[in-house]
């Protein structure tokens, strides 16, 4: 029923018959005939079928509300006495926006040297992105904005609060300025991350509250990409303190903090609410709330 219930929840994700069969390692006849006798098994139809996948019916989707459940507990039990044999082992998979990325290591690094045996997996995605994935069951934990926007059913560490500053090349508008404000930012040659960013959509808000148009004239979902264009000179950005400083600026370019307001927003990591959480999970949070502790008393 399990080894049914994860064919059953790749097919939901990834929408092709083929493709989910790939993502659980089996052919298509054989995910097929899964899902088929999962049906049987259940007694209801579970999968709109045609020449292709058409969705679920209202009951599969009630079902992949219990399957996600169901699985999600079984990998918990699994992982509890894989700990209890050996320790704690495993792979533990994290999606983070691209802001975040920078930070990262702050969690891995002092959770892999007590726990040398567990291994990760990082990948960039939105905000959006990283909530679908922990509901999913595709990663196990994501970092994201914690205030702007609903975040659902989750346990969530707050780590720190980005505040913005303006990231511009030496002798270019404003570059000798000790602070600008968001208006005098909307005025200049911007590159930025792309609209279905959440950081995207809180620079949006606070430039239209100065009196800004936002016109960048370049978009990428890359901070590299971002960076590197900000160093030819003909481009300004807007980007979080902490990733700034984590690019190790050269002395020609100049970070500005941007003031009137002085923006902050809470970025932290975010699971599934479950309880109990995996050992993996429960020592990647109990780890996020040490830097959490650790950045408070500095």
């Amino acid at each position: 029923m399990i080894d049914k219930l994860e064919f059953f929840i790749a097919l939901a994700n990834q929408k092709h018959f083929g493709r989910a069969a790939e993502e659980c390692g089996v052919t298509q006849p054989t995910l097929s005939a899964a899902i088929r006798q999962l049906e049987d098994q259940l007694g209801v139809m579970l999968v709109s079928r045609g020449s292709r996948f058409q969705g679920l019916t209202p009951e599969g989707q009630r079902v992949l509300e219990w399957a996600r459940r169901i699985v999600g507990d079984t990998r918990t039990m699994r992982e509890e006495m894989r700990a209890a044999r050996k320790g704690l082992t495993g792979h533990i998979r994290i999606a983070a926006i691209p802001t975040a990325l920078a930070m990262v290591p702050k969690i891995t690094a002092p959770f892999q040297e007590r726990h040398p045996d567990v291994t990760f997996s990082i990948i960039s995605r939105n905000s959006l992105q990283v909530l679908s994935l922990l509901e999913n069951l595709e990663i196990d934990a994501g970092i994201t904005y914690l205030e702007n926007e609903p975040l659902g059913r989750v346990t969530s560490v707050p780590l720190y609060a980005e505040r913005y500053h303006l990231i511009t090349a030496a002798g270019s508008p404003l570059s000798d300025r000790a602070s600008v404000t968001w208006n005098e930012v909307g005025h200049l040659r911007l590159c930025l991350l792309t609209a279905d960013m959440q950081n995207r959509r809180i620079i949006n808000r606070h430039l239209s509250e100065a009196g800004a148009v936002v016109q960048p004239t370049l978009e990428s979902n890359s901070m590299i990409v971002l960076f590197s264009h900000v160093q030819t000179g003909r481009w300004a950005s807007i980007m979080p303190k902490n990733i700034a400083d984590s690019f190790g600026f050269l002395a020609d370019i100049h970070k500005i903090p941007i003031t009137d307001p002085d923006a902050e927003h809470l970025v932290g990591l975010v699971a599934t609410h479950r309880e109990p959480f995996t050992p993996l999970v429960s020592a990647l949070l109990h780890e996020a709330r040490l830097l959490a502790e650790g950045d408070k008393s500095r």
